[in-house]
């Protein structure tokens, strides 16, 4: 057995995260859909021969959970001398290892070095539908997982490196948008045969035996770093709890999420007692979701520089009781899962900055607003299925201001450009902008939300809105306000806007109707009184704070003249003063 220096560690590592990192551009650069090809809803990551995850690529964390277990099944399913080079292996199933929404179509491909066995590459990709009750594949009031689309079982999709036509075609059959399912899919074959290639000239130029020996210090190496980040952090129990709005438009309940956080010198325990029990609505989230979502806290808040792989799950250790939302059971729907998970993320995050507020963002947006249209292109006459997702206001820090209009926690994809939207679907965007006074004050004010209007430019066209934090509103810190909570709002032809529910499917939509998709902001870090004036001043010049805002918030009063806005310092030290002393 040799010994891995440290030197040939961090160059195999490097390497590996660029293998993923190829396979991630292929996906995206051959992809037939918008969600692929300009959001880039999609992720890759490399495996060892045991099924662990070597290296994933910095796309969307979320989906690490879609890929945890893939290659345990397969090496659980199928006997080893069945596995052959050119196999493809595909699956959707959050109920059986593949997944956390049916959207999510996982592929992963064995590697070898002539007839050993070395790793697996994986890829997953976001389908803009799946089949279902709804458009998308998502509905805001689904109550069992049939409902959502179509669960693919863990079958071959290449064999021996051809096409198993039935498997493709199963697929692609089960859905509104069959042409551009084949040309997804398509990329993901092509992303998983890149990334094989790649994979297996590695493994074959340190020699097979080395170069597991390579990737299991790779994750022996991770959980040091890991563990070592852990024990930063003083021992002991620390709980925070939080809510969801509601379970979707059958229920106005808000639903609990509630965690304690045990640090035990270099381990920590993340326990969800005391959850809300699983919900007749798309936010359940499998136990595979929610051991991506501890995954990503503890390597955002401790291991930032450590590489992504399942060393770090050895440093942690999640407990929550099955048949609640956050380890749910069958048949319960799972397609807006990722807003559990963000909501995971702020009461792990909550929990930590009782003990380490510097450490710690302010409760961010915290939700991957989603607005998907879907209907008949009159330009073309073909069907189609567009999915938007709007970011908003990142949580301030002991750094700085938040971020305005980012994707935030456990989702990373872009925006749709307006152009590209405009081109392809009968939809002209109106207005896109950052909400003013959105973002929570502080010393560090939170980052601003944003609002996207989408007028409709033909007839018969259909709207799902997938919201959050439309009643909760993003917490503050250290003494910072809560940011604005979200809202959607729904204008028909010649109509004044009226909101609608957090949670929405089936709305008609016609030729001149609006819908107006306001994301939250983020919470605040530190004492308003103590931000300089003239960051404030600042922020009110650039449209972020309203001159209202500044005054109540801030105590800050400013006075629009010919020659501009000016700080009225008189008013503004009495004002503090007032405040201060109210606190």
């Amino acid at each position: 057995m040799r010994q891995v220096d440290a030197i040939t560690l961090e160059i195999v590592g490097n390497v590996l995260l660029s293998i993923a990192e190829e396979m991630g551009v292929t996906l995206v650069k051959t992809a037939y859909s918008t969600n692929i090809k300009e959001r880039k809803d999609c992720s890759t990551a490399v495996f060892d021969a045991q099924g662990n995850m070597i290296a994933q690529a910095e796309y969307v964390p979320m989906h690490l959970g879609s890929m945890l277990d893939i290659v345990n099944q397969i090496l659980k399913r199928f006997p080893l001398d069945t596995i052959k080079p050119g196999d493809m292996f595909v699956t959707n199933d959050p109920f059986s290892g593949g997944g956390t929404h049916l959207p999510d179509i996982t592929m992963a491909s064995p590697v070898f070095v002539g007839n050993q066995l070395v790793g697996f590459v994986a890829n997953i990709a976001h389908h803009s539908d799946i089949g279902g009750m709804v458009p998308g594949s998502v509905a805001a009031n689904s109550t069992t997982i049939y409902q959502e689309g179509l669960r693919i079982p863990l079958v071959r999709i290449c064999s021996e490196g051809n096409l198993v036509r039935d498997s493709y075609d199963f697929i692609t059959l089960n859905t509104r948008t069959p042409v551009e399912r084949q040309g997804d899919l398509d990329a993901q074959i092509a992303s998983n045969i890149a990334g094989a290639k790649r994979m297996s000239e590695v493994a074959e130029k340190y020699g097979a035996d080395y170069f597991a020996e390579c990737t299991s210090a790779l994750l022996d190496y991770a959980e040091d770093l890991i563990r070592s980040g852990i024990r930063s952090f003083p021992n002991g129990c620390y709980t925070f709890e939080d809510y969801l709005d509601d379970a979707g438009p059958n229920s106005d309940s808000p639903v609990l999420i509630r965690a304690t956080v045990t640090i035990d010198d270099n381990t920590a325990h993340v326990d969800f007692t005391g959850t809300s029990d699983q919900v007749p609505g798309p936010l359940n989230m499998t136990y595979s979701a929610l051991l991506t979502t501890v995954f990503y806290c503890f390597k955002a808040i401790v291991g930032k520089d450590v590489m992504a792989n399942n060393g770090i799950y050895r440093a942690l250790k999640v407990t929550a009781p099955e048949g609640t939302i956050v380890n749910c059971k069958l048949p319960v729907p799972v397609g807006q899962r990722v807003d559990t998970a963000q909501r995971v993320v702020d009461v792990i995050f909550g929990a930590l900055a009782q003990v380490a507020p510097e450490r710690v963002l302010a409760a961010c947006n915290s939700v991957v607003t989603s607005a998907i249209f879907s209907g008949t292109n009159p330009n073309t006459n073909d069907y189609f299925v567009y999915l938007e997702t709007i970011a908003g206001g990142s949580g301030a820090h002991s750094q700085g201001d938040g971020l305005s209009g980012v994707q935030v926690h456990m989702t990373n994809t872009s925006n749709l450009p307006v152009e590209a939207l405009e081109r392809e679907y009968p939809i002209l965007i109106e207005k896109y902008q950052l909400r003013k006074d959105s973002g929570g004050a502080g010393l560090y004010r939170g980052g601003l939300g944003i609002q996207r209007d989408f007028r409709i430019l033909s007839d018969g066209l259909n709207y799902t809105g997938l919201g959050e934090r439309h009643k909760f509103s993003p917490w503050g810190i250290e003494g910072g306000k809560e940011g604005a909570p979200g809202s959607f709002w729904l204008a028909k032809k010649g109509e004044t806007l009226e909101q609608i529910r957090s949670k929405i499917s089936g709305v008609e939509l016609n030729n001149g109707d609006l819908i107006s998709v306001c994301s939250p902001g983020a919470g605040g870090y530190g004492d308003p009184l103590k931000r300089p004036i003239d960051g404030v001043l600042k922020d009110v010049q650039e449209g972020k704070v309203s001159i209202d805002k500044a005054l109540s918030d801030y105590g800050v009063k400013l006075i629009l003249t010919a020659d501009g806005l000016l700080i009225d310092t008189k008013e503004t030290e009495a004002r503090r003063s007032i405040l201060v002393a109210n606190l």
